[in-house]
């Protein structure tokens, strides 16, 4: 693509919008890194790159470009098509539930059935006194979105993100102390529980990797563009929840509560389980990607 050449003559966010989407739809680029179409990915970008609110579009539709943001919308575009980089990763940026978070190619984009749970209902009626929650931690946390949502849901609790990746620890340092809540939340380079020992938490949650080997040799670019270490999970994809269910009940208060996301793993997981109690948590898209489970119910396996 000569994007040189064929965008000299788009001067206005209107014409950078029209672009965008134009080639997004002649491409083969994969949506679902927090859009699903080509018109509100072309907007995140184009939006984004302008570090420009997107909720003020219509405001600025026909504010006209510099050299220097044409040619970086140009470079972005390129990037996004030819590289299939995903938006998050070119303007390091990404939102969860309303959060803005620092992400870049060393953190899985953020993801999870459980941000809606915390931002929602902050977990009632599973967790019905939110100031009782002391303690909590999030096991492979990647950039530390929901370390934050966990702060952010309960605000006398102390969080400690965990991630085996230093890199990952690194983008949760950054997102933390842009939320100023280094003195509430710890980054610990762990991997998952193995420098817990002796801590416990009133609630534990997980978006732990968990696709499957075939999954995994089926990705489309855009995800094979992230850290493969934080996306699979052995053959069946719970090498990790299998782990969490064996260790979590030690690292659990009395009272305390676990919360695991699964992806698509749940016939494997019921297989695997087949006499544990599990709770599944109701989220869009239904009630079949979250577990809860308490420490007196984990003592059981």
């Amino acid at each position: 693509m000569t994007y040189n050449q064929e965008t000299t003559e788009l001067l206005t966010i209107r014409d950078w919008l029209r672009f965008a989407v134009s080639q997004f739809e002649a491409s083969d680029i994969f949506y679902g890194h927090g859009t699903d179409n080509s018109y509100d990915e072309a907007v995140w970008l184009v939006m984004g790159a302008l570090h420009l609110p997107h909720d003020t579009l219509n405001n600025f539709l026909d504010a006209k470009l510099t050299n220097s943001e044409r040619n970086k919308l140009a470079s972005f575009i390129e990037q996004r098509i030819t590289k299939h980089t995903p938006t998050a990763y070119l303007l390091k940026e990404s939102w969860l539930q309303g959060f803005k978070f620092f992400v870049d190619e060393r953190v899985l984009i953020p993801r999870s059935f459980i941000a809606e749970l915390l931002v929602n209902d902050g977990l009632q009626p599973w967790i019905e006194f939110p100031e009782l929650i002391n303690s909590a931690a999030d096991i492979c946390t990647g950039s530390g979105c929901l370390g934050v949502l966990l702060a952010d849901a309960y605000p006398e609790a102390s969080v400690d993100v965990i991630d085996i990746s230093q890199d990952a620890i690194d983008v949760c340092n950054i997102n933390i102390k842009n939320y100023g809540l280094e003195d509430r939340i710890t980054a610990i380079k762990s991997d998952m529980f193995s420098q817990l020992k002796g801590k416990q938490y009133d609630l534990i949650i997980s978006n732990p990797p968990y696709v499957d080997a075939p999954s995994m040799a089926a990705l489309p670019a855009e995800y094979r563009n992230e850290p493969q270490l934080a996306l699979g999970s052995g053959d069946a994809g719970l090498d990790h929840t299998h782990t969490i269910l064996r260790e979590a009940a030690n690292h659990l208060t009395d009272d305390g509560v676990l919360i695991v996301e699964i992806g698509h793993n749940r016939d494997a997981l019921l297989e695997a389980y087949p006499d544990l109690p599990f709770t599944w948590l109701e989220v869009s898209s239904g009630d079949e990607f979250v577990f809860l489970l308490t420490r007196d119910q984990l003592q059981s396996i």
